[in-house]
């Protein structure tokens, strides 16, 4: 199992972004996320640090890996 970056939620949403997730609005502290031909949105934190476990969920949400993520993170 690969290992989890720990990221912020800014970060999270970069990572993302290369993936083909925009940012579709902002309430509050989450940004949510929609990808065209995705039927998932995702709703990431606008925290320091993003938790483990909602980092998974997310991860898990958008169709990629763990390992998959991580390389997008590194980019």
């Amino acid at each position: 199992m690969a290992h989890l970056p720990r990221m912020s939620g800014r970060a999270v949403v970069k990572a993302f972004g290369r993936d083909g997730w925009v940012l579709a609005r902002q309430k509050g502290s989450h940004m949510i996320l929609v990808k065209t031909g995705s039927w998932a949105t995702l709703s990431v934190p606008d925290h320091r640090e993003i938790a483990p476990g909602t980092l998974r969920s997310l991860i898990r949400a958008s169709g990629l890996t763990v390992e998959g993520f991580a390389t997008l993170a590194k980019k």
